[in-house]
């Protein structure tokens, strides 16, 4: 049962596996975007160049039906995520700050957290959905493939991502996913 990117269901969650946005952080150091000291920097960098691969969260996903769709986020999330909405043609709604930021980037300000978080890329993370009833084994799944999980939003039936806050408000991010032919 392969996972695809298509098969997305209004009603379904959004789940994110492991935390993003570090090796992003990472990039910004090394292009001097901003300052990190050098712990930060090779901690944040450790994830950009030697990232997890989620293989047995994805099998786990899939031997037991419990995704609908499922993409790897290497482009960012929003990117990434847009694929599976193009392609089950459905929208969503994402909660900018339930998104799990790396270890480093969670000690930056909260509107880096966001765009790194939201749009940072080479997280090489799952980004899935699943049925909200399906709750209990996409825990289980996470479980027996030893991968943290992190619900992030739902997929509706209205055309878009529209971003909000924990407290319900809409965010006005301009965010892409990462352009390999962009030349930055």
């Amino acid at each position: 049962h392969a996972l695809r990117r298509a098969g997305a269901k209004a009603g379904d969650d959004i789940w994110i596996s492991g935390p993003l946005g570090d090796p992003r952080l990472a990039l910004a150091g090394y292009r001097n975007e901003l300052a990190l000291d050098t712990c930060s920097l090779a901690a944040a960098a450790a994830r950009m160049h030697a990232p997890t691969p989620r293989v047995s969260l994805g099998m786990a996903l899939s031997e037991h039906r419990v995704a609908h769709a499922a993409i790897d986020i290497s482009d960012g999330l929003v990117g990434d995520l847009g694929h599976i909405l193009a392609a089950s043609k459905v929208g969503a709604t994402l909660d900018a700050d339930a998104l799990p930021a790396g270890p480093v980037l969670a000690r930056q300000p909260q509107d880096l957290k966001r765009r790194f978080c939201a749009a940072g890329g080479d997280d090489y993370e799952l980004c899935f959905t699943a049925p909200a009833s399906a709750r209990e084994a996409v825990i289980a799944a996470a479980t027996r493939a030893a991968t943290p999980v992190t619900r992030v939003g739902a997929i509706d039936a209205q055309a878009g991502l529209r971003l909000f806050d924990a407290s319900g408000s809409a965010l006005d991010l301009s965010l892409a996913g990462f352009d390999h032919f962009s030349g930055d």
